[in-house]
């Protein structure tokens, strides 16, 4: 595992942005995970070491999350920003295709790369994610990164996520312990935060969740798609998904009993189904 940076490029002017090799070889098509809204790329790191054994991976920390830096101002946190971002991470890898595993925003991410004429993704992997959100579900994501969260230390986050996330389904207290750790950064008094700029929250509280229909973006994906479901997602709802698996690049999908939104890819039955279908090359 090596951390990597290169720069990014917004209105408001350059911006750094990190992500996690692995691997020792740099042959065949490269694999690139990206994180869910308020996650960064360590949350890979159980899958990524699985693929590296047979796949050069990177996991990208989306501007404003993790390593890479914040974005000044709050409006440059947009779809936009983030396919160009991941777009000159591909640039910057040299390979003319790449493999896509994003959660949940990552996985949007990888459908409107995917969607796109002359589009470099080769295979692409949804986790819990699909072209259509209820209101339902965003109101809830909007009420969540709209607060400003602090703690006295890294347990007091553990103990925080344990019960915000716990539609990540049934984790061991190590695994519980290392997210918080991944998902800590310390300030200068000793309080803990989640590594996320505040700054994200401000986009949802400006604007009143609604429906969100992608299916047009669907419709255009080309490449073969692996699409993974947690049994009690809000999410990605059950018609979703089904109707993910009859039109446009009809998903190939896995769904894992006693899991919300969304699946953290910790296990092994969890990462074997993308290990899988991501192959060897």
């Amino acid at each position: 595992m090596r951390s990597r940076h290169f720069h990014g490029l917004s209105k408001a002017g350059f911006h750094r942005l990190h992500y996690v090799e692995w691997g020792e070889s740099r042959e065949g098509v490269p694999v690139i995970c990206i994180h869910g809204l308020t996650q960064n790329a360590r949350g890979f790191d159980e899958l990524a070491r699985a693929a590296s054994l047979d796949r050069w991976t990177l996991c990208l920390d989306v501007a404003g999350r993790g390593g890479s830096g914040r974005l000044p101002d709050p409006a440059l946190y947009d779809y936009a920003q983030y396919l160009a971002d991941a777009n000159a991470l591909i640039a910057r890898l040299g390979s003319e295709q790449v493999d896509i595993v994003g959660t949940s925003m990552g996985g949007l991410i990888g459908m409107f790369l995917a969607a796109m004429p002359g589009s470099p993704v080769r295979r692409l992997v949804m986790n819990d994610v699909g072209p259509f959100i209820p209101r339902a579900a965003l109101a809830r994501i909007r009420e969540y990164v709209s607060r400003a969260w602090r703690f006295a230390d890294v347990h007091g986050l553990e103990q925080h996520m344990r019960q915000a996330y716990a539609t990540f389904g049934p984790l061991s207290d190590a695994q519980w312990a290392t997210l918080a750790r991944q998902s800590a950064t310390v300030l200068d008094d000793g309080a803990v935060v989640p590594h996320w700029d505040p700054k994200i929250g401000e986009v949802f509280a400006s604007t009143p969740p609604s429906d969100v229909n992608m299916w047009p973006y669907w419709d255009q994906v080309k490449c073969p798609v692996l699409l993974l479901r947690g049994a009690e997602s809000d999410l990605l709802l059950p018609k979703t998904a089904a109707e993910m698996t009859r039109r446009g690049p009809r998903a190939e999908l896995v769904e894992f009993a006693a899991v919300g939104h969304a699946p953290v890819l910790l296990d092994g039955d969890q990462i074997r189904p993308v290990i899988e279908f991501l192959g060897t090359s």
